[in-house]
């Protein structure tokens, strides 16, 4: 699933095609894809507006239109591709946008998983997905103090809590086994265990992380792509995730796998006691 980098990426590559192009029609081959409101409702709202800034928050893309924000979350493997407008629709393309000039963007989804929402701009902080996401990985107010609270009623592992979207939303489970590693935290340990030092590590290295991913493109394991043709590149820099048998850059132990709430987690045993 594309994580907190990757949405980030194919935000700023939409930016530079459609920023300032107006959507002059729509159509939707699979309506489940529609979160919100209803299709119909969707389409007729959103023909004739013009995509003004886009900007993200959590794992949602946002577009701001004149009168709504169109949300997108990309799920599993969701993806946007730009074709010639009347092309013949490809398989698993559920919704097309035309633009303005003469442009389509076409969502992909195999797996269906893929959401939008048109949400009127005086209730954007009033309902779903706002009102349930938790502090930007660079907001100021993320801190030891923050997450402290946010923690102490917590007897789950830290590696789930840090999946948690109400509490740091963006992390999912590649950058949250590559913080714990960078901050040498067991995933397991419970999450209202943490001392004040060990949650100022995970806020600094959730920062380098992201910022690190974000500037190589994110990461690319399985399909992500964050235009056509074009991959991430932070899987060439990943610790531990996926590097199971493999010797641990900082101490050379062997990288180890296991599962943590049903989640691959991989980790050192000997930085990460």
């Amino acid at each position: 699933m594309p994580e907190k980098p990757e949405v980030i990426t194919v935000t700023k590559k939409l930016e530079k095609r459609l920023k300032n192009r107006k959507i002059t029609d729509i159509k939707v081959y699979y309506e489940p894809i529609i979160d919100y409101p209803s299709c119909e409702e969707f389409i007729n709202q959103i023909k004739e507006q013009t995509m003004n800034s886009f900007s993200t928050r959590g794992k949602w893309i946002v577009i701001e239109l004149d009168k709504d924000y169109l949300l997108v979350h990309l799920r599993m493997e969701g993806k946007f591709f730009f074709r010639e407008k009347d092309v013949p629709i490809e398989k698993h393309h559920h919704v097309v946008f035309t633009i303005d000039n003469q442009e389509e963007l076409h969502f992909q989804d195999v797996r269906k998983f893929g959401r939008m929402k048109l949400i009127p701009k005086n209730r954007l902080y009033k309902m779903p997905p706002f009102t349930e996401l938790g502090l930007e990985p660079w907001d100021n107010n993320l801190t030891a103090h923050y997450l402290r609270e946010k923690l102490k009623n917590k007897t789950i592992p830290i590696k789930t809590a840090l999946l948690d979207q109400s509490i740091i939303t963006g992390i999912g489970n590649i950058y949250d086994d590559e913080i714990l590693f960078l901050s040498k935290i067991n995933p397991l340990i419970p999450a209202n265990r943490l001392s004040e030092d060990q949650l100022q590590l995970i806020i600094k290295n959730t920062i380098i992380t992201l910022d690190k991913a974000i500037r190589e493109g994110g990461t690319t394991i399985r399909n992500y792509t964050s235009e056509e043709g074009i991959t991430g590149l932070f899987q060439n820099h990943l610790y531990v995730h996926t590097r199971v048998g493999e010797a641990c850059p900082h101490c050379g132990a062997t990288i180890m796998k296991m599962k943590v709430n049903g989640r691959g987690t991989y980790y050192c045993p000997d930085c990460q006691k």
